[in-house]
Formats: C-alpha cells, sequence, structure tokens
C-alpha cells in the first residue's frame, strides 16, 4: 500500500464549448418520471455544447514541476486512468503518489462532458462497442472467436477473467467521429486554464495532444503518448521542436491486422520531428523487458511498472525533484 497522499486541493470544473443552434424538430410529449404528468419538449433551439469536463487532485507538496494532464482514448472516459478493472489503483493516484498535481478529463461527448444533440449539429452518429469488441481488438485476444472462447494472447497482462472484464465494459460509452474541432478547442480551453503543463495521452487523444502542442506549444512542457492512433500536422512541426516527447508500444502489434500500420504511422512522424531538432523517445516495451501489454497498458496488471518508466523519464528531463 503506498502512504497515504495529503492534498492541497481536490475539485472538478468544465471549459469550453460553444453554443449551436437547432431548428425545424417536432416536439414531442415526454413522461419523465413513471406516473408523472407529461411535458411538452420543443427540442428548437439554443444547446451549450463541446464543453470538457476536468477532475484536479493538487498535492500538499507537488514535486512535479508543471501540472500533468491525463487524456483518455475512443469509447472511454477519464475512468479508465482512476482503477484498474480488477480493482487497483490506476495511473491517477499512480502519479499524484509521486508528487504530481493530476488533471483526468473525459473528453467532448463522453462521460461528465456530456453531449448535447451533437449529431444533429455536427453530423455523425452515436458509436458503442459490442462486448466481445475490445477483447478482440485491443490485443487481449486475436480476433474474432477470441471473446467466447475466453482465450488471451498468450502472456497477456489485460485481467481478462470474465468479472473484471465486465467491469471494463461497464465504462464504455458512446463516442463520435464528427466533433474533432470542438474537442481541440476544449483541449485549447483546459491549457488555458491550467497551462504550461504536460499530457499523458491514450490512443485517440494522442492526434488531440499532438494538434493541441501545435496550437499552444508555449503551455506543452512534455507529451507522454501512450499508442497514439494518429499524428499531428506535419505542415506545422516545427512548433513541436522544443516539447519533448515519449511514446510508448506495448506487445503484440507484429501480430495485429491494424497496430504495426498505426505505429509505423506514428513512428515516421516522429522521425520527421526529429529531423526538425525535435527530441522524441520511442518506447517498444518487448524491447525493454515489459512484456504481455495490451493496447491498455494503463490497466494491464504491469501498468504500475510501465507508469515507473514514465516517472523515471519525467525525472530525467528535469521535470520532477
Amino acid at each position: 500500500m503506498a502512504a497515504p497522499v495529503s492534498l492541497a486541493s481536490w475539485g472538478s470544473f468544465h471549459v469550453g464549448g460553444r453554443e449551436g443552434t437547432i431548428a425545424d424538430q417536432p416536439a414531442r410529449k415526454v413522461r419523465f418520471t413513471p406516473g408523472g404528468v407529461p411535458a411538452k419538449v420543443d427540442p428548437n433551439g439554443t444547446y451549450l455544447i463541446g464543453a470538457l469536463y476536468a477532475q484536479y487532485m493538487i498535492p500538499t507538496a507537488p514535486r512535479g514541476r508543471y501540472p500533468l494532464l491525463i487524456w483518455h482514448g475512443g469509447g472511454l472516459s477519464g475512468v479508465c486512468w482512476e482503477t484498474t478493472p480488477d480493482d487497483r489503483e490506476g495511473w491517477q493516484h499512480y502519479f499524484l503518489h509521486q508528487g504530481w498535481p493530476v488533471y483526468v478529463s473525459d473528453a467532448v461527448e463522453r462521460g461528465r462532458s456530456g453531449w448535447s444533440l451533437i449529431q444533429e449539429i455536427t453530423g455523425g452518429t452515436a458509436l458503442t462497442l459490442p462486448i466481445d469488441n475490445p477483447f478482440e481488438r485491443f490485443r487481449i485476444g486475436a480476433g474474432p472467436g477470441f471473446y467466447r472462447r475466453g482465450e488471451v494472447l498468450r502472456g497477456n497482462q489485460f485481467p481478462a477473467d470474465d468479472t473484471s472484464y465486465r467491469n471494463f465494459m461497464r465504462q464504455i460509452v458512446p463516442r463520435f467521429t464528427t466533433p474533432d474541432e470542438l474537442s481541440l478547442d476544449a483541449c485549447d480551453a483546459l491549457l488555458q486554464r491550467v497551462g504550461p503543463a504536460m499530457v499523458i495521452a491514450h490512443t485517440q487523444c494522442g492526434f488531440f495532444a499532438w494538434n493541441a502542442a501545435q496550437r499552444r506549444p508555449d503551455a506543452l512542457c512534455a507529451l507522454l503518448l501512450v499508442e497514439p492512433a494518429s499524428i499531428g500536422d506535419p505542415a506545422q512541426i516545427a512548433k513541436l521542436r522544443d516539447i519533448p516527447v515519449l511514446m510508448i508500444y506495448g506487445d503484440y502489434i507484429r501480430e495485429d491486422a491494424r497496430w504495426p500500420d498505426i505505429r509505423a504511422r506514428g513512428v515516421a512522424f516522429a522521425e520527421t520531428l526529429r529531423a526538425a531538432g525535435g527530441m522524441v523517445d520511442i518506447v517498444d516495451l518487448p524491447e525493454h523487458g515489459i512484456t504481455g501489454n495490451s493496447h491498455m497498458i494503463m490497466m494491464d496488471r504491469n501498468s504500475d511498472q510501465v507508469a515507473a518508466l514514465v516517472q523515471k523519464w519525467l525525472a530525467a528531463r528535469g521535470l520532477w525533484s
């Protein structure tokens, strides 16, 4: 058990968002509560959309030089950093114990950020995942049929027993693929409020982290990208030159249908940044003796081992004392 943490403050806030208008939609009657009196609901009007929720924990005696912003991936919310599916403390607590001011956010249109008729305003359809999809797509099992058989990749570190895996699936939330600009604006609003800061970003939010850094290079002190699913703008690569970057990839990538290409694109972007004078470290965990990691590295049974690697990298760059 880690020693208790003394907090100077602990709270939450919403930032960002803009107004959007709905028109020409029919009114309808809605019974909000069983046995209640129906009310007429007119969906037409002005909505506030695109806000971002963040929860912060500030230690009494911080050791990190800057706040650590932690951003989740697609179909998830900030809860994926709080507790693992098998009830261990997540990276939020790990880095808090190291003395970092930690901000865990829910991306636009997910979790506690909420959403207001995003489909009608920005287009697109909310996507959800059936129970077998992450098991077979996040490199826990190796493809169709693995979930039904309860079969994991050999040596896999994800807590894939039925109880733990169902705990993971309970936190899957609907997502849209269309409000990227809203998300980038919300990230910018978060950095404006909290920065300068560092960002840990997983999978889809790797795209937001790269682009947020290119929008506000003065507000980003380091990028730590856990299996980023996309890249930044190659035309603005020079804006990243003074921001140290760590990219982490897990196991089983070579055998996967999609991840060799995803990783190759990320590495190519990193090499372009290096050629422009940037500072990028790429860590393939198996090459460092850390094996069995799924796409959900922060939830795997060896998640603290990977977090310790991140912590060591931050300390080596003088960002922690």
